[in-house]
């Protein structure tokens, strides 16, 4: 058999490392097919000039943009036959994406634990996206839950790794020379700086954007993401195709600008839940809550803490129920560090 069905729960090891193919080498296409597909706009992604004025040598490529190609390299490894993606923890942005990068990716199992109806189970795995001078760029763990290929497989003994709730201001990396001290906020698109900004304070960031068949689609064919659901429309009882999370992700980020315009790069990952499905036909929009600012060791440049909350109808604001759990609107409860200017 020269085809690969995808791996299932019973075929991970503790300890196991995943060398994933294939390696991708990104162009300026990748930056304009990123602002095609969602309404990206912050500045420093946008403009080579911009970023020179930030102490970059050029605009990287935006940051979800360069987590969704490592992200893709992994799912024939890791989640081809998952049930759901389940959550994200410790992620770091640790060298910036330009162009003419190759970028390559493995993944650790750090953990495994078989749910209790034998039929499934929860594998972490923590991915490290590398360039072509295997130099780490991005690092972050996940963890998904598989089904197992026979229910009546020994279930592996239950390793849960403890990973950090979210990261500290000094666990973030900032990219060399990065200056925010002659920060045009003219051209960034709004005035609003890192001292304006409260912790508690809610910002809902008021537009929409409906999500189409096709260009979910090819978002996903984009990041080499090979996940059956997102495009065999037989997988699912309702003939529907699953909207890729990374998809919500990237919208929902763009949609942000407006009020957080000067958020400008993603630096960390605290955790992440996509908390319900997203199909074709529905309406993206967001808000944000300011959970943490700290200062840090860059001219003019602070690290914001932002949840990024994704919904599909009802009110801004509103998360979880009485219960505990995700409102069945929200389609997303993200938690990262940016850097904004003083």
């Amino acid at each position: 058999m020269k085809t690969n069905p995808g791996r299932f729960f019973e075929d991970y090891q503790l300890g196991e490392v995943l060398a994933h193919a294939v390696p991708r080498t990104v162009s300026g296409g990748e930056r304009a097919l990123y602002q095609a597909l969602y309404p990206a706009r912050h500045a420093l992604y946008s403009s080579d000039e911009f970023a020179r004025s930030c102490g970059l040598s050029q605009a990287p490529l935006e940051d979800w943009a360069a987590f969704h190609m490592v992200f893709g390299k992994t799912v024939p490894d890791v989640s081809l036959n998952a049930v759901a993606n389940l959550g994200y923890a410790e992620g770091r942005w640790l060298k910036p994406v330009w162009a003419g990068d190759t970028l390559r990716a493995t993944s650790e199992v750090i953990g495994l634990k078989q749910n209790s109806n034998g039929r499934t189970g929860v594998v972490w795995v923590r991915t490290t996206g590398r360039n072509q001078h295997g130099e780490a760029v991005l690092s972050y763990v996940r963890w998904v839950m598989l089904r197992k290929r026979d229910p009546d497989a020994p279930a592996p003994q239950a390793v849960v790794p403890d990973l950090a709730p979210a990261l500290g201001a000094d666990d973030l990396v900032l990219p060399p020379g990065i200056d925010f001290t002659g920060y045009d906020f003219t051209l960034s698109g709004e005035a609003h700086r890192w001292k304006d900004y409260e912790i508690g304070e809610q910002i809902d960031h008021v537009d929409g954007v409906t999500v189409e068949e096709a260009e979910h689609m090819l978002a996903t064919r984009l990041w080499q993401n090979t996940a059956k659901v997102h495009f065999d429309a037989t997988l699912r009882e309702d003939g529907r195709r699953l909207i890729y999370g990374g998809h919500v992700i990237s919208m929902a980020r763009a949609l942000s600008f407006n009020g957080l315009a000067n958020a400008q790069m993603v630096v960390g990952l605290n955790a992440g839940a996509h908390a319900n499905p997203c199909f074709a036909g529905t309406t993206i929009r967001a808000w944000s809550e300011v959970l943490d600012k700290a200062e840090v060791d860059a001219p003019g440049v602070g690290a914001i803490r932002l949840r990024l909350v994704a919904i599909s109808r009802g009110e801004a604001f509103a998360l979880k129920g009485e219960n505990g759990k995700y409102l069945p609107d929200v389609l997303l409860d993200l938690d990262y560090w940016a850097l904004m200017p003083l």
